[in-house]
């Protein structure tokens, strides 16, 4: 390498190494570029170990779905208390009076056929993928939990008579829990900052492309539930909530994700 560079040297024996040896007015040129020569071959760091998937996904996407179709079927066919929808939709000015269940009934609401579709399937896509990494009933609990906390944020923060329905804010909050999920766990591998980054910024375009489009969009719920969503998963992600999480079942975190609904629903009807 040395001579490609104009650097005449011997390699001489010692008693126990080999020794390099060149004229004193090459010696500050040579160490250079045996330096650069050493960063540049250095041998690439080892292949960091295949993320742990989780089996069952479907399930936490099945039940989204029964939720969303069996409230829609309640409703429309009269099962209920008449005025169930009104109790339910997503009313700034009863959030801020008290009604805080409404942040969770809200998700459940959809104001046609067009309006649930595309919630179903948004939601079975990024809720799938979200319980491939977390597994299904803690995907769904973080799911259901970061949407609810947007619209309990954008209930009390927002003018007294925003209404709001949709399992949209769900939707993004998926999106944003596995995006973070993924940022947080690369922390600690040794990859370039575009690879460890990547996650969030794909889900950042992701959020801009889908959640800004149409008309009459919630652009704020869907950057609050992206929000929300994210700042859950990257939590789940660190190391100590998430040898807690590893410990505790499936079920029961998707169970605690229905309970979280049906306590909501119960609260309104009562009311």
């Amino acid at each position: 390498m040395l001579t490609a560079v104009g650097v005449e040297g011997v390699v001489v024996r010692a008693e126990e190494e080999f020794l390099l040896q060149v004229a004193a007015a090459d010696a500050g040129y040579a160490a250079r570029h045996l330096l650069q020569y050493e960063a540049e071959n250095r041998p690439p760091p080892p292949a960091p170990p295949p993320p742990r998937v989780y089996g069952y996904a479907w399930v936490g996407c099945a039940a989204y779905v029964v939720v969303l179709l069996g409230v829609a079927f309640v409703l429309s066919n009269g099962l209920v208390r008449l005025d169930a929808f009104d109790l339910g939709e997503l009313d700034a000015g009863r959030v801020q009076a008290g009604q805080w269940w409404r942040a969770w009934t809200a998700l459940t609401l959809h104001l046609d056929g067009p309006h649930l579709a595309a919630n179903l399937t948004a939601g079975v896509w990024f809720g799938y993928l979200a319980a491939r990494q977390m597994g299904s009933g803690t995907a769904w609990l973080l799911i259901v939990t970061g949407a609810a906390a947007a619209n309990l944020l954008e209930g009390l923060l927002g003018p007294a008579e925003h209404r709001a329905v949709g399992a949209s804010t769900a939707v993004f909050s998926a999106l944003g829990a596995m995006s973070a999920y993924s940022w947080r766990e690369r922390f600690a591998l040794p990859q370039r900052w575009a690879r460890r980054w990547g996650p969030l910024v794909a889900g950042v375009i992701l959020l801009g492309w889908t959640g800004s489009a149409g008309e009459g969009t919630d652009v704020v719920a869907h950057l609050a539930g992206f929000a929300m969503g994210a700042l859950l998963g990257a939590t789940a992600a660190l190391p100590r909530p998430k040898q807690w999480l590893d410990h505790v079942p499936q079920w029961l975190t998707g169970a605690a994700a229905l309970a979280s609904l049906a306590i909501a629903w119960g609260c309104a009807l009562a009311s």
